[in-house]
């Protein structure tokens, strides 16, 4: 084990430094909390707490440190891990600037939605524990945007062969995986389960309707579409509900509707253009298939470069095969000429007497004698020496 560390801590430095500085400032800001959290209880007074958010007392700063306070050693390897990925699979289609917004809306609105819904459980339950005893804090809000976010660039990747799971299935998978944890027992509070449900839900909405493109705002493609998000069971009672409150958001100007373009003097038929379909995103997986394409070509022509040893025993045995076939039926090589013994060669006696033969056989069949068409070809043997 303590073999692969230096192998492991080369790797992850080698891939932390080919990141941008706003991925290396979260990271380092994470590690650093951690440290301070084993003098000073960092949960408590970076973290969110429901009754302390919210007036007399109004904690807003909480919002934004919240995302980066871990407490033990496998959340900073998440929180770290979780950064590190938006950084490598995001970052190079949005940009440094557009990652530190993303950052701050998630982890924002994930904060003040949970901490709110604390607040109205405590309203429903004067239950004070809802109020001052959970802290919200780590990195489940932002993974949960950051799982959205992969599932909108690329979520038809397979991420488990045996199950095939896609991308774009993660979302809901870690949700439901959270939510057995709570069930079970084996997490002890709901908090984690409620960041991170509101952190995927804070993504999806900025990147459904506010998030800049060359072509507009928001990407209002299907595949993004709420209901794509659940079982193809429910997606149509997820779609019609999704539906009736988008309209009812869009009429008290929350979000806007959606905007169709016709290009009537294209020459072709009518063209719809939505917004958020970018050109540049459209290039972007063109390029993931090529990609892909090439991979498999690659494995073929790696698997196809050495011939077997039977086919070469086979093409030896042809060329043997070839260079052993006799020219004339009496097995002979024409081309060899063999000394006689008076001095002369064979080939010499065989044109002379193959030419003998020829008249004579020409003779014949003007006479009107029949022969069989074999009886031209003539076998000779070799004279006896003579003594």
């Amino acid at each position: 084990m303590n073999r692969y560390l230096p192998v492991a801590r080369q790797h992850f430095l080698a891939a932390l430094a080919s990141t941008s500085v706003v991925v290396k400032s979260i990271s380092a800001v994470v590690v650093l909390l951690y440290l301070l959290s084993w003098a000073v209880d960092t949960p408590y007074a970076l973290g969110v707490t429901p009754g302390y958010l919210f007036p007399p007392n109004f904690w807003v700063w909480t919002l934004v440190t919240h995302g980066v306070v871990e407490q033990h050693v496998w959340g900073v390897a998440a929180n770290v891990g979780t950064v590190m990925a938006c950084g490598r699979l995001l970052e190079p289609l949005w940009g440094a600037l557009e990652l530190l917004i993303f950052f701050a809306v998630v982890n924002v609105s994930a904060g003040l939605l949970a901490g709110l819904s604390y607040l109205l459980t405590y309203v429903a339950t004067f239950d004070l524990d809802f109020l001052f005893a959970v802290r919200i804090h780590g990195a489940a809000g932002f993974l949960g945007g950051v799982l959205v976010a992969l599932k909108q660039t690329m979520g038809d990747t397979t991420v488990l062969r045996v199950p095939q799971v896609r991308l774009k299935a993660a979302p809901a998978l870690v949700l439901l995986l959270l939510a057995l944890l709570r069930l079970s027992g084996l997490h002890d509070s709901s908090a984690a389960l409620a960041s991170y449900s509101y952190g995927a839900l804070s993504g999806w909405v900025y990147l459904r309707f506010y998030q800049r493109h060359s072509r507009g705002r928001g990407d209002m493609s299907d595949h993004f579409a709420f209901a794509s998000f659940f079982p193809e069971a429910l997606q149509p009672a997820v779609g019609l509900l999704a539906g009736l409150v988008h309209a009812a958001l869009v009429k008290i100007k929350v979000c806007r509707k959606m905007v169709k373009r016709y290009d009537v003097g294209a020459p072709s038929s009518i063209t719809i253009s939505l917004p958020g379909t970018d050109p540049q995103d459209a290039e972007r997986r063109r390029q993931l298939a090529l990609k892909a394409l090439n991979e498999r070509l690659k494995r073929v022509e790696d698997q196809s470069a050495w011939p077997s040893m039977d086919d070469e025993e086979d093409d030896d045995d042809d060329e043997v095969r070839t260079d052993t076939q006799p020219l004339l039926p009496g097995g002979h090589d024409p081309s060899s000429s063999t000394l006689r013994p008076g001095g002369g060669t064979i080939g010499a006696s065989l044109s002379s007497t193959s030419s003998s033969s020829l008249s004579q056989s020409s003779g014949a069949t003007s006479t009107g004698a029949t022969q069989h068409p074999e009886s031209s070809i003539i076998s000779f043997e070799d004279a006896p020496s003579r003594s």
